[in-house]
């Protein structure tokens, strides 16, 4: 990762990559079910945790981000052309494999790398939706980007977290109610 002038790691557009990953996750993992992938999506979310790790300090899991690779690289393409949401879900699965690039190999990232990919997942949704005022997922996806950007700046990594966590609830629901 890039050093900043005062020799810290500049992590934000990772952080903001990885908080994408697991917001988007909540539907992911309701379609990876619906698809019989759960154990390969297990992998992933495993290294986005492992990410989340990382960023905040911890040593890099090497194991856990090369496990979440792997699972990842043709997760988009297991994923049945029949099923629902199958535009978002392999559109999806790019977002995870920038974030898991990134930290393997340490390269900064651009956070509107990232972010673009999870606004052309949201866009590809197949149906409206009903999250608060919002009718569609790209306008709920812009909205929790600019959130995310501004939670990670007044409140740190912690609270992206806590952010990332709390967005990927409607995504769920989303998911849930377009398979039922």
């Amino acid at each position: 990762m890039e050093k900043t002038a005062d020799g810290t790691f500049d992590t934000a557009g990772e952080a903001l990559c990885c908080a994408a990953a697991v917001r988007l996750g909540g539907a992911l993992r309701v379609l990876a079910a619906l698809g019989g992938l759960s154990d390969r999506y297990d992998k992933v979310e495993a290294g986005l945790g492992s990410i989340r790790a990382f960023v905040g300090g911890r040593e890099r899991d090497d194991a856990a981000l090369a496990d979440a690779f792997v699972a990842n690289w043709s997760l988009g393409t297991r994923y049945g052309e029949q099923l629902p949401g199958a535009a978002f879900f392999r559109a999806g699965t790019r977002i995870a494999d920038v974030a898991i690039i990134v930290a393997r190999t340490e390269q900064p990232v651009d956070p509107v790398q990232g972010l673009s990919q999870a606004l052309e997942a949201a866009a590809a949704w197949p149906s409206e939706i009903r999250i608060g005022s919002f009718t569609r997922l790209a306008d709920f996806e812009r909205a929790c980007q600019a959130e995310a950007e501004d939670r990670l700046r007044t409140g740190g990594l912690p609270a992206l977290w806590e952010l990332a966590e709390a967005q990927a609830v409607p995504y769920r629901r989303a998911a849930e109610l377009l398979v039922a």
